[in-house]
């Protein structure tokens, strides 16, 4: 018999935190015995950022136990795995052999079922969309107690449903997904420095053509610097590109990071005077002159510092993330960065990055402009994050699910009207809500 625990969770965010119970299923059998309990939400490694994972006095499964590779196809790069399994893993066992995952966000410390939750996004998705595109299928435990596959052509409104869906609709217990055949696992680059907004829209334009790029805003600049940073663009390296001296490693993969922020630390470490420092550091470390660089630099900088989440301090951050339509676009992210450079709130990590085409029904990229912004949770947030849903909505635009905290339901419904949709889906395959979570409590995404 599966035992639980309580213990209080948190997202990355450590905000919000519930208590909730605790299991850690290791087989089929235990998965579909902590089900029959009901009122129960599946988690991974706990990085999305607020309450997605958490279910406040009911019931988590944390995934990670199940985190084998079943079946490896070196011909087609098709990888069949449990859910459980991580970015990380996979990186380590399948890199040397010359293959990285398709889909890599800003942390490989993400398992696959909450990488088909979030249908998460990287610095590509402008020319690789988000992770649904490399998922062929996956099974998945239902409320019902049976276990499904879903893909393109077998229950194809489950399969949709769930890239961005939460893990609202079920426990996804294994997936097949396709691999990225590589040459070496570094990535050519290319730095541009540029001097407020406008110059960053051009660069994007400019530099359209690689395959990657994002972008990191100085969210403290104000007046004719409004909208200053760095623009990354870059492109995997083919062996012939290396230097002599990374041409006898081409394969390298990344080392355990010994580096680690050992305690919360208190609240006045981040203020605007540090954040201004903090900034002009970024700023030069993201202008790197290096043309090569390792795909630990590339994707996953922070992954370099353990628990770096406790330099927020206990009061803990959220990550405002959302998306506009292109058009309308500069004046709506110049209104924006206006309001966050004097809202009082101290910006930092702001991570800026054109979109493609989006699919799904509440899978957030959609073609136009996303920024990213932290923000360290006090008083003042939660009525200026209001201020800032209602002039994203009025451009057109939306929050990632995947990463927000705050919204609420009137808004969210304004802000994917395709929700009802989804709803329906739900109570096809749910009908008494038995997977269930604080953020779908919040928003309604809930069969009625």
């Amino acid at each position: 018999m599966i035992t639980e625990h309580q213990e209080l969770l948190a997202g990355w965010g450590n905000y919000p935190a519930t208590k909730a119970l605790v299991a850690n299923p290791r087989s089929e059998k235990e998965w579909k015995e902590i089900v029959n309990h009901g009122n129960i939400i599946p988690r991974g490694l706990g990085r999305s950022y607020g309450d997605q994972a958490i279910n406040e006095n009911k019931h988590v499964a944390v995934s990670t136990c199940m985190h084998h590779f079943l079946r490896w196809d070196e011909t087609s790069g098709v990888l069949e795995c449990e859910a459980g399994a991580s970015l990380e893993e996979i990186i380590t066992t399948f890199a040397p052999r010359g293959w990285l995952p398709m889909i890599c966000p800003g942390t490989k410390f993400v398992t696959i079922g909450g990488a088909i939750a979030n249908d998460i996004h990287g610095k590509a998705h402008h020319a690789d969309g988000s992770f649904i595109n490399c998922v062929i299928s996956f099974t998945i435990l239902l409320a019902n107690g049976n276990i499904v596959t879903a893909s393109r052509d077998d229950n194809a409104d489950l399969f949709i449903a769930n890239f961005g869906g939460l893990g609202l609709l079920g426990a996804i217990l294994t997936a097949k997904i396709r691999l990225r055949k590589i040459e070496t696992t570094y990535f050519r680059q290319k730095s541009i420095k540029v001097k407020n907004l406008e110059e960053m829209l051009a660069a994007v334009d400019q530099y359209k053509d690689y395959n990657y790029s994002v972008a990191w805003i100085d969210a403290m600049a104000t007046g004719t610097q409004l909208g200053r940073g760095v623009l990354t663009v870059g492109e995997s390296a083919k062996l012939s590109e290396l230097t002599p001296e990374l041409q006898k490693d081409p394969l390298k993969i990344h080392k355990i990071s010994k580096l680690s922020v050992p305690f919360f630390l208190p609240g006045f470490v981040l203020n605007n005077f540090t954040v201004r420092i903090l900034n002009a550091l970024i700023s030069f470390v993201q202008n790197s002159p290096k043309e090569f660089v390792h795909y630990e630099k590339f994707f996953f900088p922070l992954d370099m510092i353990n628990n770096w989440n406790r330099g927020y301090g206990k009061r803990g951050f959220i990550q405002y993330q959302f998306v506009i339509p292109e058009k309308g676009g500069a004046e709506t992210l110049r209104k924006i960065l206006e309001m966050i450079a004097n809202s009082g709130c101290t910006p930092f990590l702001n991570v800026f990055k054109k979109m493609g085409d989006g699919q799904g029904i509440l899978s957030f990229p959609f073609n136009g402009y996303t920024l990213a912004i932290d923000f360290p949770v006090t008083k003042a947030l939660k009525p200026f994050t209001r201020q800032l849903d209602e002039v994203v909505l009025n451009a057109g635009g939306r929050l990632y699910l995947g990463k927000d905290s705050m919204l609420d339901r009137e808004v969210f419904q304004k802000m994917y009207p395709q929700y009802k949709e989804w709803i329906a889906i739900k109570a096809k395959y749910d009908p008494n809500n038995v997977f269930t979570s604080d953020i779908s409590r919040r928003l309604g995404l809930e069969a009625r």
